[in-house]
């Protein structure tokens, strides 16, 4: 698809982070944003952020973990825009410890934002595309953590793996609809992932240190360079979009070991390297 005036895109986790910055790219190039989020007041500025700048968006407040919801939001988006072109499946949240740390209460939270949230935007929209073909696309956010696991990180990268999987699956179903399928692989990005359990159920109300004094956010990459690369995918029917190279090393050691397991001589030393990439995330 074009990502051009006429068209239509759907973005939930849109009110900060990737989704904003994709939803600015998006409505430079014309199309119209439809901006989903579970958080009202950053959703309100985030649409008057890209109105503000001549883009066209409305902002839709849903909870991606809520099958019924995001069905409504479908027809909600359907009743403004008239169509959806695009769906970006971008809601993100994290728990971050050892797996012995770790409670049942997070692996819900994290597995329903992480992935029933995309499985609940594929299910909700897929129907409507298809009735675009080529001109229409999905777009889920997975992280390098869906293709190497590292430390503590057991349910974001359980969560992760399984939407790259499902985006595979996906890309292979809808082959023939004509409806491309790109997943996204980042690495480091300026986004509020550090503060996400102030949106975990039971935590409203609550004062949460914003990522800008984070340094984990402070060191990752723009989002609306994440957005140009999304752009850039969309229009070149990309599949995988890796944004940070400076993972290449440690997906190809893992990918060595998989391919050399083939052959009975699979070699231990990619658990160094996930070992050595504990810095990242610490």
């Amino acid at each position: 698809m074009d990502c051009k005036s006429g068209e239509v895109a759907f973005i939930t986790g849109g009110a900060s982070g990737i989704g904003l910055g994709t939803a600015k790219i998006l409505a430079a190039e014309g199309m119209s944003i439809a901006l989903a989020d579970i958080e009202e007041g950053a959703l309100q500025r985030a649409v008057e952020e890209i109105t503000s700048a001549g883009g066209t968006a409305a902002p839709f407040v849903v909870d991606v973990k809520d099958r019924q919801a995001m069905a409504a939001a479908k027809d909600a988006v359907l009743g403004q825009f008239g169509k959806v072109n695009l769906i970006f499946n971008n809601a993100g949240v994290n728990a971050m410890a050892p797996i012995d740390e770790l409670t049942y209460d997070d692996w819900d939270w994290v597995m329903g934002v992480n992935l029933d949230g995309v499985i609940n935007g594929v299910m909700a929209f897929v129907h409507e595309l298809k009735k675009h073909g080529t001109d229409a696309h999905i777009v889920s956010t997975a992280s390098v953590g869906g293709l190497v696991g590292m430390p503590n990180l057991a349910i974001y990268n359980t969560t992760k793996f399984g939407v790259v999987g499902l985006s595979e699956a996906l890309r292979a179903d809808l082959r023939e609809s004509g409806v491309g399928v790109s997943v996204l692989c980042p690495g480091l990005v300026k986004t509020n992932l550090a503060t996400s359990e102030r949106n975990r159920p039971g935590n409203e109300g609550k004062d949460f240190e914003m990522p800008g004094d984070d340094p984990m956010s402070a060191m990752g990459m723009d989002p609306q360079e994440i957005g140009k690369a999304v752009l850039d995918a969309v229009r070149g029917r990309d599949f995988f979009i890796c944004t940070h190279p400076e993972f290449k090393d440690v997906i190809k050691q893992r990918n060595a070991a998989l391919e050399a397991a083939f052959k009975g001589e699979a070699p231990q030393d990619v658990v160094d390297v996930m070992r050595a990439m504990v810095w990242t995330f610490d």
